[in-house]
């Protein structure tokens, strides 16, 4: 019989799902919090369903031994090291919708309280002071709310502001025209255009590289004078001493926080600033929420630790046993293809066409398309937003059209994976194939031809085709001191556009890629990870 552990706080619910799936539980709820405990007994387990108090370390997954999943009950997944679970192979699932209403009912509660002004409202008349004039308060009816990320949680927060008759603007790269017009916002192409506009700003997008600090002390004193903000997304997406400043001086008219930068918030600069109300992380919050997602993890977790089912899993591809050998490599190409086009993708895609040429078109492509439109859309929703299952969904909610295609085998390759993603401002294309030692091989992007295999860290560029580019590319890398491992190129025509796929062995930061962007044939450089 199985055995998981429960180290935070679940609905009992959930406890009763393991035991009548033949799952043996241990609940403990406030394990999580004690990681040295937690290190000393997990060993002994198959299963860690965990919230986000538990912190699923590097250090903690290589003590256990026996675990085969770790199941998040709830979208975010930044307490568990995700990397160290993956070489370890323990499958890790999330819950990815079971609190997206929830949390956007709390983004409106907060818009209503700062409005109002309701907390400090409310502890002036119980302290017996009837302050009504101090206490003067704004409609949001006929005010403009602007949206800062208009995803899975940000459209519902749409949708409940359009019926309290407010303009809703939204700023979201990946959002598409369509997309926005279903659901009765303007689409904003950006942050500043949004920020000064906007009587409340409203922050629904995950914590990644590109979104933290979003909004800077630079783009706060760029807000409409009076606005309000409110996040209720991720700590770290927003200067907490800039809107304090801001508070006070009273640029801003009032701000609601649901979350930090650190947790738990035990002060913060945003403390007792004027009409600033805080909640502790409250978003997720209620009873059925957490029913919800307490239930559905359990669900996923049992009948994968009782029958090898994997669903909403972060890492794992959902496959039969039997046809996983078969997949598995495949899978992997299809991964790198998406992620390539993912993290290359600047503009709301509008369209991902797939097509399966050869011997791959006979298989079951359903993982294959999963597993590709997942890894495309990763960079742009962030990490842990979207998976294997929930891939088509997110797709679908932002309006974008997934096609598949079997073609008999044609070309130099007898069988190969092409993606051409259709974006608001182009067409492109990548293509890649299997070789004979399993592993993937990129052999086409945009209609150029190349060789390549995915590394973990990779170097793309988009270059004139003149003399010296190589040797200017190379002499600068070593100057960055940055090793390379592998160098395919590829053209056009003579004199025409070029690229480049380098391996190197060290990640390329910011500054890094700023010196290569400055190389006078470079047209465009990406740095990847994979």
């Amino acid at each position: 019989m199985p055995k998981v552990l429960i180290s935070d706080s679940l609905s009992e619910a959930a406890v009763q799902i393991f035991r009548d799936r033949g799952v043996d539980v241990d609940f403990q709820p406030t394990l999580g919090k004690e990681p040295e405990k937690l290190k000393a007994i997990i060993a002994d387990y198959d299963g860690l369903a965990v919230r986000s108090a538990t912190k699923a370390t590097a250090e903690i997954i290589a003590a256990a031994d026996r675990l085969k999943v770790i199941g998040r009950a709830g979208i975010g997944v930044d307490n568990i090291d995700i990397a160290a679970a993956s070489a370890r192979g323990i499958v890790v699932m999330n819950t990815p919708f079971g609190n997206s209403i929830t949390t956007a009912e709390h983004a409106i509660a907060m818009m209503f309280a700062v409005a109002r002004q309701i907390p400090a409202a409310n502890a002036s008349t119980q302290a017996g002071k009837w302050e009504k004039a101090r206490f003067l308060g704004s409609e949001i009816t006929g005010k403009t709310l602007g949206l800062i990320g208009c995803g899975n949680i940000g459209s519902v927060v749409a949708a409940r502001a359009i019926g309290l008759r407010m303009k809703v603007i939204a700023y979201d790269p990946f959002l598409s025209v369509d997309r926005a017009r279903e659901l009765g916002v303007e689409k904003i192409e950006e942050v500043d255009a949004l920020l000064a506009r906007a009587d409340f700003v409203s922050l629904h997008l995950p914590k990644t590289e590109k979104s933290v600090n979003i909004l800077s002390a630079e783009r706060i004193a760029k807000m409409k004078p009076g606005a309000r903000l409110i996040n209720c997304a991720r700590g770290g997406l927003v200067d907490e001493a800039a809107v304090a400043a801001a508070l006070k001086s009273g640029a801003l008219a009032g701000a609601g926080f649901d979350v930090f930068s650190v947790e738990p918030a035990t002060s913060n600069p945003l403390f007792g600033c004027p009409n600033f109300v805080a909640t502790p992380h409250l978003g997720a919050a209620t009873r059925e929420a957490q029913e919800n997602v307490a239930l559905q993890v359990a669900e996923q977790m049992a009948e994968y630790l009782m029958h090898g089912a994997i669903s909403n899993a972060i890492n794992a591809p959902s496959v039969t046993a039997e046809e996983a050998p078969i997949l598995k490599p495949w899978i992997g190409l299809c991964e790198a293809v998406g992620g390539f086009a993912g993290q290359v993708t600047e503009n709301a895609i509008k369209e991902i066409e797939i097509e399966y040429v050869g011997e791959v078109g006979e298989l079951n492509l359903r993982p294959l398309t999963a597993a590709l439109v997942a890894a495309l859309l990763t960079p742009l929703v962030g990490e842990g937003s979207v998976n294997m299952v929930s891939a088509p969904l997110v797709a679908r909610e932002r309006g974008v059209k997934i096609s598949e295609t079997r073609k008999d085998a044609q070309g130099a390759y007898g069988s190969y994976v092409r993606l051409i993603v259709t974006t608001e401002a182009q067409t492109r294309s990548i293509a890649g194939t299997v070789f004979s030692d399993g592993k993937p091989r990129i052999v086409q992007i945009k209609g150029i031809g190349l060789e390549s295999e995915p590394s973990k860290h990779m170097l793309y560029t988009t270059n004139s085709d003149t003399p010296g580019y190589i040797g200017a590319l190379g002499q600068k890398l070593g100057a960055l001191d940055v090793n390379i491992a592998t160098f395919a190129l590829g053209r056009a025509d003579k004199g025409g556009e070029a690229i480049a796929l380098i391996g190197v062995d060290e990640p390329i930061g910011p500054e890094m890629l700023a010196e290569i962007v400055a190389l006078p044939q470079v047209i465009q450089a990406k740095a990847l990870k994979f």
